[in-house]
């Protein structure tokens, strides 16, 4: 389970390090981070995949993700005795996304590329990685460490090794080293990262793959646009918690079933409902009632994730449905951690009742994203790498 997020540099997010629990919820008006903090989860899982260059590229390069303001806020400019300026810069111009969890944590440091040296302009670098253990980042404690091409690990003696000196600026260790003898914990956090799961985005429009027949194979994982919603079901109802998908149904629509009709090697779902002769088909079901269909199949998963990131879940979704939401989110925290970004205040109500639930609550200052209430004595010990 990851215990703390870190993040430095990217849009609004100066300086951000929070705690993390098995539930954690995120909320704020708009404009103040939530987003960002998302997107933030997103490039780290980048990262496992071999794609966060790429996609930092596709938000118009470093340049255009970096914090904007100035390196240092003073206590003068917030008071307005002066004005808002920058200065000569003390660091480097960097993006720091990292976490700590319960056995390994992970930070990795991007950079500008050397002026005029490629094409590809907008591609940042990858200057620093490390994984290491315990609560604190020491030279003892660290376990894996890539500085530009160079990456090297600890023997079983703990000398450090050279894995490889010709990694391209690029790429991630973590895609491209792949020695389970020499680096067994590059593995290990590579693929903790890839278990994690992201909804933010279910089609129910008429033309939705979701509302037509799809191809019926098992489904224990719900695809992240939710396509696959019939063999999902189905799925829960061979290998997974059939009275938990039940109750989830009930909860929401009392005296409702779910069937799940086969159409040659396809598969529809069927919504009986008490009083109706026949059972209507996902064509013909409501966007909403769609939707929470989807929300049950992803979060009552036989094969949970170690992470599982729910983007404003309560979207289409009628006031009186979002309890049962709710409690579905919170069972599903005790099998696999949850991060449930809403903008929804009876939502938000039902989930800070868990005793687990971490509530985060972003306000902005100055351009910068803060956690409401956090001060600095608040915040999780972290200690970037040095470049």
């Amino acid at each position: 389970m990851l215990t703390t997020l870190a993040i430095a540099h990217y849009r609004s997010l100066r300086t951000v390090i929070v705690p993390l629990t098995a539930l954690n919820v995120v909320s704020g008006e708009n404009g103040t981070g939530k987003s960002n903090l998302y997107r933030t989860l997103r490039l780290l899982s980048d990262t496992a995949q071999g794609s966060v260059i790429s996609s930092l590229a596709r938000e118009g390069g470093l340049s255009s993700t970096l914090w904007a303001g100035p390196e240092t806020i003073t206590r003068a400019m917030k008071l307005g005795e002066v004005p808002i300026q920058g200065g000569p810069r003390r660091e480097p111009v960097s993006l720091k996304l990292g976490f700590a969890a319960t056995e390994f944590n992970y930070a990795i440091d991007l950079g500008l590329p050397t002026p005029g040296t490629s094409a590809f302009g907008l591609d940042p670098e990858i200057k620093r990685e490390c994984i290491w253990t315990g609560p604190k980042l020491r030279p003892s404690s660290l376990l894996v460490d890539r500085r530009g091409p160079v990456v090297r690990t600890r023997d079983e003696h703990g000398e450090w090794r050279i894995i490889t000196s010709k990694l391209a600026t690029f790429d991630s260790m973590l895609t491209e080293i792949l020695d389970a003898e020499r680096a067994p914990e590059i593995l290990t956090v590579r693929e903790e990262i890839r278990s994690w799961r992201f909804y933010d985005h279910f089609r129910t429009d008429a033309d939705s793959p979701i509302r037509q027949p799809q191809l019926g194979t098992r489904t224990p994982v719900l695809s992240h646009n939710g396509h696959d919603l019939a063999a999902a079901i189905q799925t829960i109802r061979e290998i997974g918690d059939v009275p938990r998908f039940n109750q989830a149904v009930a909860d929401a629509f009392p005296g409702a079933s779910i069937g799940i009709q086969q159409i040659g090697n396809g598969f529809l779902v069927n919504f009986h409902q008490h009083g109706l002769l026949r059972p209507l088909s996902a064509a013909e079901l409501s966007d909403g009632t769609l939707r929470y269909l989807l929300w049950i199949a992803a979060l009552l998963t036989p094969r949970p994730p170690q992470l599982m990131v729910l983007n404003e879940p309560e979207t289409s979704l009628h006031p009186d449905l979002l309890p049962a939401l709710a409690r579905l989110i919170i069972a599903a925290s005790r099998s696999t951690q949850v991060w449930v970004v809403s903008h929804s205040a009876r939502l938000l109500s039902v989930l800070q009742q868990d005793e687990r639930c971490n509530a985060l609550q972003l306000s902005k200052d100055f351009g910068e994203t803060m956690v409401k209430d956090q001060g600095l004595l608040d915040r999780p010990s972290w200690h970037w790498p040095a470049r």
